[in-house]
């Protein structure tokens, strides 16, 4: 599987020019390496210096480039979906629709690009750089394994147990049968699909978590919103157990931004010239992110969850507790931690924040 790597930051930082740096560093390592742009503008390929569309493009030697355009990644799928339901169907009333039609629903770009990130990884890559919009959007797209979870976990009874599902079932065991190849017989059929897709987000959930698998970088300059920004973008990916493995700071000395992002390095970005060189060699290697600060622990000898936020302050964050799950709110990212069985069931006594740890304790 290929390491994703992302940046995180205000606009106007520079998140493009270090994605591309970054891309060149490890593709002049010997890895293999694909950067793809959500920008499909031609500000990319002008930064870039080359030409590259919808596919791969090849760059330089272990370098490819590509910008993901929705519109093409909807056609492509839709175009999947019309051709399975023609198979099955005797009449498909998908046919004269459209996938570039169904572009303009919320979120659709995001969904998208993460499907496109899944396909690559799996393929002929050992890194993807992913130059994204570098913002909230980027955190809610790689926190959507997480998000469809909760949703499955929560309302899965429900939909089960509902007497619309009772009534089609009949009608549902023949296709389900056919398309989904599942066994109606021992009588829990409607489990094996939805078990299906609890793996799915369940290994989705653990790549994200994985700083083997996913790391971030924060980019910001000196200017204090910039500075404001990244923190804000740290806490939040903090809340979707994404690892940051650390700061650059661009247009600015390390010392300017220190303070900031205390449990962070802070590498500082030389201006870029005609070369890309002293770029390349000022980023600092994404392997070493394994030893960046994990965003949550458990001690079960204390029974407290410690949760890292920074970022937020006390009255930013919120705490909910719904059966064996607890929901913690912080700005515009809700997580939903599934608490090991240790402490299922038991209630929580108490939480305080102190240096940027949210922790929560458990009744004995």
């Amino acid at each position: 599987m290929a390491l994703i790597l992302t940046y995180l930051g205000k606009g106007g930082t520079g998140r493009t020019t270090v994605a591309i740096a970054a891309a060149k560093q490890l593709a002049a390592a010997g890895k293999r390496v694909l950067l793809a742009s959500q920008d499909p503008g031609p500000a990319f390929a002008m930064i870039l210096g080359a030409d590259c569309g919808p596919k791969p493009t090849a760059i330089e030697p272990n370098l490819d480039a590509m910008q993901l355009q929705a519109s093409v990644l909807l056609e492509e799928s839709w175009e999947e979906v019309k051709r399975q339901e023609a198979r099955y169907l005797r009449s498909p009333f998908l046919k004269s629709v459209y996938g570039q039609e169904l572009g303009v629903l919320p979120g659709m770009d995001s969904a998208l690009a993460l499907n496109a990130l899944r396909e690559y990884e799996s393929g002929s890559y050992d890194v993807i750089v992913y130059d994204g919009l570098g913002d909230q959007t980027t955190l809610r797209m790689l926190g959507m394994p997480e998000i469809l979870s909760w949703y499955l976990r929560r309302f899965r009874s429900v939909f089960l147990e509902s007497d619309v599902v009772k009534t089609l079932t009949p009608f549902l065991q023949p296709m389900a049968g056919t398309v989904l190849n599942v066994d109606w017989s021992g009588g829990n059929a409607l489990n094996q699909p939805t078990q299906q897709v609890n793996g799915m987000l369940d290994e989705g959930r653990n790549a994200v978590a994985n700083p083997r698998r996913v790391v971030a970088y924060l980019v910001t300059t000196a200017q204090p919103d910039a500075i404001a920004t990244a923190a804000y973008l740290w806490g939040s990916a903090q809340q979707i157990g994404l690892t940051v493995g650390g700061v650059v700071a661009n247009q600015t000395t390390a010392e300017a931004v220190q303070d900031s992002f205390a449990a962070l390095p802070v590498t500082m970005l030389p201006a870029r010239d005609e070369s890309w060189q002293p770029l390349i060699e000022a980023l600092p290697d994404p392997e070493q992110a394994i030893d960046a600060p994990r965003s949550m622990s458990v001690d079960l000898a204390t029974s407290q969850v410690s949760l890292f936020l920074p970022g937020f302050t006390k009255k930013q964050v919120k705490l909910t507790q719904y059966g064996p799950e607890v929901t913690i709110e912080a700005g515009d990212q809700r997580r939903n931690i599934l608490l090991p069985p240790a402490l299922q069931g038991r209630a929580v006594t108490g939480a305080k924040f102190a240096d940027s740890h949210l922790i929560i304790s458990f009744a004995p």
